[in-house]
Parts: structure tokens; C-alpha cells; sequence
């Protein structure tokens, strides 16, 4: 008879791997085909911009017709997606307080109508796309497979983050922004091995279409003595965090005010976006140049401000972030389709380079930093900015982009692009609400007489 004594003091239930095993099989069948589709659709995207894009530097006499364009895609949505009217917003909603589900029809909406604003100039960008166009195909899945309304939150995050892996190949980013993007201050780790296959499957598809993305060269170089970076210019990039946070909540406060305005003083939804057109043609003109159009990735004029130039020394203008920002909340605002990620790289990108400039800083390092910290600010995800600049930019840059990143989203206060994220751990200071537009709800404001 075995001695008590000598057994060892190790406590393993089988059941709970057996558990854990059934848990994965799930979900690989399930997220299998979601991911593909994804996938397909992003790689399908990313060429649709990148021969929209090339159209309008081809023609330029498109720009004049982004009102008509802007009237369309209004009609279309009046007419067929009253229900997706909230983009991304309607995503975070659905996952937080499953109800009407998300209507599959956003997927040639958000499609067809961004290719349609930057084939004629609307200064907006992809991820809004990506990020809808994954929801409604997970969203679509999930109804064909009846799933219960836990599996449905956990699909939905998971189409997030397929989307947002596949159109920028960061699916590292693109799991973790799905867990992050839903409350400031929280996690969402329920579904943290289904958002990570589903990005990494979705990235792999779109790249055996052969998807295309735009690759950054950032030279950092290590700290003195073999310390692990340099710290006046860590000190310097804090300092440049700061002013990424303030952009991150003026760019957030000025599309949200726009948006208000254009529903006062335009109450019906198809004339906004001609209104908006129209002054985006006008700004051309004030700003005297065609730089703040479209995503800002590249252009065919090598003077031009891009997200790439801005990697180089002098490569951007003085006032070139000033100016996205103006020309992307007047087409946010008005109510043009895309989102506002890309346009963000590039307001991060521009002033992390004349920042880099004051400050005696490498302008690719400054750049890089910019580019990832105004969009961790503005959407309020550190850790998938973060992490996205490690996989854009290389991981020797990423105390650097930790620190702007970090920064950023502590300065950008309660405020951000998605109104729909949940205050889960306020960040310095007390909150006003439990979600980001409670909170903005009610702070005193100016009101427009009528």
C-alpha cells in the first residue's frame, strides 16, 4: 500500500484542459473562414484605395466633384444603413450591450463609400473601413452559426481585430487594439486567443493576396555606456508626448463639435457632406495645396507632406498637422466615411517631425513616435500603439514609443474618437460618466442659438 507521505503534492484536473481543448477546436472552426473573408476583403480594399488614390493624382479635376460624391454616399446610407450609421461606435456598443445585432450590409456600405470620398479627395482614412467591414462579416458568421450572445461578443472583437491587423499588417496590434479599444483603462482578455488568431489569419490571407503596406526605415541608435536608450532624448520625446496628447484631444474635440454643428445648422443628413465637400475645396485654396487630401501615405509630388517625407529631415512643412487636422474634421464631421487612424499618422507623423526640428531630434525616431503616440491619445489604446510601432518601426525604438504613447493618453484626458468606449479606470481624475460620451455630454459648452 502506497504511503500518503510519498505522494507529491501536484493537483491536475484533466477536465480542465479537456475544457480548454474543446475551447480552441471552437473557436479555430469558427474564426477560420471569418479570418479568410477578412483577410480578402482588407487585401481587396487596400488595392481599391491604392487605384482610387492613383486616379485622383492622375485627374485632379475630381476634387470638384466630392460634394456630389459626399451627396451619394449620404443617400446611399439614408437609404439602405440608417441602422451602421454608427461605424465603429455601433461595434463598441454591440459588444459592450448586445441588441440589434450589426447588420452585415455595412460591409459594402463602408466599402463602397470610402473608396468613393478618397477616389475624390475627402481627407479621411482606412481603419474605420477595416474595423466595419470585420465586424460586419463576423456579424454575418455569427448569425449563419446561431451563436449564443457571449460567442457573438467574442466573434465581434475578434472581426476587429482581423480588420484592423489585415489593412495596416500589424495583426500583433490588431488583437490587442481589440481588447483595448472597448473601455479606457481595462482589458477585455475573455477573448484573448481568438482575437489573436483571428488577426494573425486575416494578415496571413490579405498578404497571399499579395496586399501591399508601406514600410518605415527608423535608425535608433543605443544610449551611452550600453544603457538601454538615451535619457536627455527621453526626456525630449516625453516632452513631445505631452503635445501628441494635447493634438490627440483637440483633433477628437474639433470633429465631435464639427459634427455637432453640421446636425444644427444642417438638419438633414444628405446635405452635410456636400456642405462639407465644399469647404474642403475651399481649404484647398486657403491652405494652397493638395497635401491634406486623401490618406497622405505618399504623393506623386516629391514637395509634397506625407506620412513618408515626414520620416526624413525638412520633410515636413511647418504646419502641415495643422492643417490635416482641419481638413479631416470638417470631413469626419460632415459625416464623410473612413475613420480617422491614418489621418492621425499623419498629424502624429508631421509634428513629430518639426517637433524633432525645435528640439535637435532625429526626425525618423520623432516621426515614428508621433505617428503612433497622437493616434494612442486620440483612440485611447497605449498598448496596441505601442505594440504597433514595434512591428512598423523595429523594437529598438520601443521605450520611446512606450513613453510617447503612455503620455499622450494620459494628457488626451477623457476625451477620444469613439465615443462609445466605457470609462472602466479613470485616468487622473475623477469621471463624470461611465462612458466617453457621458463625459462629454456634460462638460459646459457653448450653445448655438437658432
Amino acid at each position: 500500500m502506497t504511503n500518503p507521505r510519498n505522494r507529491l503534492p501536484v493537483h491536475i484536473d484533466l477536465r480542465d484542459q479537456a475544457a480548454v481543448a474543446r475551447y480552441l477546436a471552437k473557436w479555430l472552426l469558427l474564426l477560420t473562414p471569418v479570418a479568410v473573408a477578412v483577410g480578402s476583403a482588407a487585401a481587396l480594399f487596400l488595392w481599391a484605395l491604392d487605384r482610387a488614390t492613383e486616379t485622383r493624382f492622375e485627374h485632379g479635376w475630381l476634387l470638384f466633384l466630392l460634394p456630389a460624391a459626399g451627396l451619394a454616399s449620404a443617400a446611399a446610407y439614408h437609404r439602405f444603413g440608417r441602422a451602421t450609421e454608427g461605424g465603429n461606435n455601433l461595434l463598441i456598443d454591440e459588444i459592450h450591450e448586445p441588441g440589434g445585432g450589426v447588420p452585415p450590409r455595412i460591409v459594402p456600405l463602408i466599402f463602397v463609400a470610402t473608396v468613393g470620398a478618397h477616389l475624390f479627395g475627402a481627407p479621411v482614412g482606412r481603419e474605420g473601413t477595416a474595423v466595419q467591414m470585420g465586424g460586419g462579416i463576423a456579424s454575418a458568421f455569427s448569425r449563419l452559426f446561431r451563436l449564443s450572445p457571449p460567442d457573438v461578443r467574442t466573434l465581434l472583437m475578434a472581426g476587429i481585430a482581423a480588420g484592423f491587423g489585415a489593412v495596416f499588417g500589424t495583426p500583433l496590434a490588431g488583437a490587442i487594439f481589440a481588447m483595448e479599444v472597448l473601455a479606457v483603462g481595462r482589458m477585455e482578455y475573455g477573448a484573448l486567443v481568438p482575437v489573436l488568431y483571428a488577426a494573425l489569419a486575416a494578415d496571413y490571407t490579405a498578404a497571399a493576396w499579395d496586399a501591399h503596406h508601406t514600410a518605415y526605415t527608423v535608425a535608433v541608435l543605443p544610449g551611452e555606456h550600453g544603457l538601454p536608450f538615451d535619457a536627455l532624448l527621453m526626456a525630449k520625446v516625453a516632452a513631445a508626448g505631452v503635445a501628441f496628447g494635447l493634438v490627440a484631444l483637440f483633433f477628437a474635440e474639433l470633429a465631435h463639435g464639427l459634427g455637432r454643428l453640421f446636425r444644427l445648422v444642417l438638419p438633414h443628413p444628405l446635405l452635410r457632406p456636400v456642405a462639407g465637400g465644399v469647404i474642403i475645396i475651399a481649404l484647398v485654396y486657403v491652405a494652397g495645396s493638395r497635401d491634406y487630401l486623401g490618406l497622405g501615405v505618399t504623393s506623386p509630388d516629391p514637395g509634397a507632406t506625407t506620412i513618408v517625407s515626414s520620416f526624413l529631415p525638412g520633410g515636413a512643412s511647418d504646419f502641415a498637422w495643422w492643417w490635416k487636422v482641419i481638413f479631416t474634421a470638417v470631413a469626419v464631421g460632415s459625416g464623410f466615411k473612413g475613420g480617422e487612424v491614418t489621418p492621425l499618422f499623419f498629424i502624429g507623423a508631421a509634428l513629430g517631425n518639426r517637433l524633432g526640428a525645435i528640439m535637435d531630434g532625429p526626425a525618423d525616431l520623432f516621426a515614428a513616435v508621433g505617428f503612433a503616440g497622437v493616434f494612442a491619445g486620440a483612440a485611447n489604446t497605449p498598448l496596441a500603439c505601442t505594440v504597433m510601432g514595434i512591428e512598423l518601426f523595429g523594437a529598438a525604438a520601443a521605450p520611446y514609443l512606450a513613453v510617447a504613447c503612455f503620455i499622450a493618453y494620459l494628457v488626451s484626458g477623457h476625451s477620444g474618437i469613439y465615443l462609445s468606449q466605457r470609462i472602466a479606470i479613470p485616468k487622473a481624475g475623477p469621471a463624470a460618466a461611465p462612458s466617453l460620451r457621458g463625459e462629454r455630454e456634460s462638460r459646459p459648452r457653448f450653445r448655438l442659438r437658432r
